[in-house]
């Protein structure tokens, strides 16, 4: 396959895109295990989710 007189250009651009999604998936990937342990220090120390109350617990 010949990309021509901008096959540098072209393999640069392909190559920074992936790697930037590949950092943008690895740090989601972290900030999901911090806040999930986030959460669970919080249940831990008593703290609930509105979400996982009952109506008769207001």
């Amino acid at each position: 396959m010949s990309l021509g007189p901008y096959a540098s250009y072209i393999v640069t651009s392909y190559s920074l895109v992936a790697a930037i999604v590949l950092i943008l998936i690895v740090w989601i990937a972290i900030d999901y295990r911090l806040q999930k342990e986030r959460l669970r220090e919080f249940e831990a120390g008593g703290v609930t989710r509105r979400s996982g109350r009952q109506a008769t617990d207001v």
